[in-house]
């Protein structure tokens, strides 16, 4: 299960849509969750709009949060964008046998078991989450908030039965044109992260959905990666067993 939780303040101002580029996301089966992060009074209508914007394109969820609350939000977020998407999943199976009908429709008995499932695959389904940062100039004051709420996120993740991995980004890179840039790759060791923090200069515009797009490229770099692994293993054990019965 694949998921993109981006932390902001705010207003994107360079490249393309991040709307448009959180419905890419969701059309690829990645979930884009958002955290808009405020110290004093309101982001505005146009920040608090596109933040609402770019959960809904990317079939996520969003919150306007100030930084005490901010590790909980995270956490909450996450395990609320599994939950439904294995009920949505679960519900698409409830419609093939049911026609119309829902999981409500289901005897209390049985709608008991599917909830029982859901709750165990929600803890035994693997995870990952790439988890995009925005540095920009504005967000300076916020990095320490976003730097323990981000530990707090690992420790709940290590808690989980089934394997989570995080990968994190920050944007602006080196200079305002630049989308995004990968400080760790995906990794099931979420004790280093905490480290990743003293090299992030916060500078420059918000390329948000750039970034988002660079994200995009490097989960679809992993997928290529894996499937031309599999391929070479079962090539491998084809190659094997034409030999083997050669062996006598």
């Amino acid at each position: 299960m694949k998921q993109i939780l981006l932390i902001t303040d705010g207003c994107s101002n360079v490249g393309e849509s991040p709307v448009m580029a959180a419905a890419h996301a969701l059309q690829e089966g990645i979930t884009v969750n958002v955290v808009g992060v405020i110290d004093y009074g309101t982001i505005g209508q146009l920040g608090s709009r596109e933040i609402a914007d770019i959960a809904k394109a990317g079939g996520g969820l969003s919150r306007i949060v100030g930084t005490p609350q901010l590790a909980q939000t995270m956490q909450m977020m996450t395990r609320k964008t599994v939950v439904q998407t294995i009920q949505q999943a679960v519900n698409k199976e409830v419609k093939k046998i049911l026609g119309e009908g829902s999981l409500e429709d289901l005897h209390p008995t049985q709608r008991s078991k599917v909830v029982n499932v859901v709750d165990e695959l929600s803890e035994t389904t693997s995870l990952r989450i790439a988890l995009l940062i925005d540095a920009s100039a504005s967000m300076k004051p916020k990095l320490g908030a976003v730097e323990d709420a981000i530990r707090d996120l690992a420790l709940s993740l290590e808690a989980r039965e089934g394997t989570s991995e995080i990968a994190v980004f920050h944007f602006p890179g080196r200079s305002s044109e630049e989308d995004a840039v990968l400080d760790s790759d995906w990794t099931s060791d979420l004790s280093g992260i905490r480290s990743l923090f003293s090299r992030i200069r916060m500078r420059g515009a918000t390329p948000t959905g750039p970034a988002i797009f660079k994200v995009l490229e490097h989960y679809r770099y992993d997928t290529l990666n894996e499937h031309q692994g599999r391929y070479l293993a079962e090539s491998q054990g084809d190659r094997e067993g034409m030999l083997g019965g050669y062996v006598v």
